[in-house]
């Protein structure tokens, strides 16, 4: 019985690291590397017809060429709107609108914007990493008290250890994952 929690609080402890990884990937993703991505209005909520819709339920968006974004909505009365959320996000770039589609044109980044944009990438993976050692810190409180329930106090320590790797093994995937988009950042 005793054996299950323990094995149910790892579980749960990788699920989440789980979570950490997957939003780690998905902010990053929200990093603008010099490159057009309509992966950097993910986020975006246009009002329509009174309330938040995600950008891509309103209209197609795509790159047309390396630093463009085009945003095609399906419904010209929108193009307004849209402009509106891009300008409320504050994404540091300015949407042009030709009465059909909106194009973006994503500005080369300066030196400095390009390490001010490492930084918020190191930041990033920092927050993933307290998330592990909050998931961490759950299964160790889990396997001290199943040790005081009569769980074998040699069986704990190897599971102790156990998640000790896996958290060692998830920092390695986030420092790894980190300085991919560093190397994407810094890359002219």
């Amino acid at each position: 019985m005793v054996s299950e929690e323990v094995d149910m609080a790892i579980e749960i402890a990788k699920e989440g690291m789980d979570h950490a990884l997957e939003h780690l990937n998905n902010e990053l993703v929200k990093i603008r590397t010099g490159k057009a991505s309509p992966a950097m209005l993910s986020g975006l909520f246009v009002e329509y017809y009174g309330s938040p819709t995600p950008l891509n339920q309103v209209a197609n968006v795509g790159t047309s060429d390396a630093r463009t974004i085009t945003i095609q909505p399906w419904e010209k009365k929108m193009l307004g709107p849209i402009e509106q959320s891009i300008f409320a996000a504050n994404l540091g770039i300015t949407p042009m609108n030709d009465g059909e589609i909106i194009r973006i044109n994503i500005p080369p980044l300066t030196e400095e914007r390009r390490k001010t944009l490492v930084k918020q990438a190191k930041h990033l993976g920092e927050e993933g990493k307290i998330s592990i050692r909050s998931s961490r810190h759950k299964v160790m409180d889990a396997i001290k008290k199943a040790v005081k329930d009569g769980y074998p106090e040699d069986a704990g320590k190897r599971r102790e250890d156990e998640v000790e790797k896996l958290v060692q093994d998830y920092s390695d995937r986030i420092d790894k994952i980190v300085e991919l988009k560093e190397k994407d950042i810094m890359t002219v």
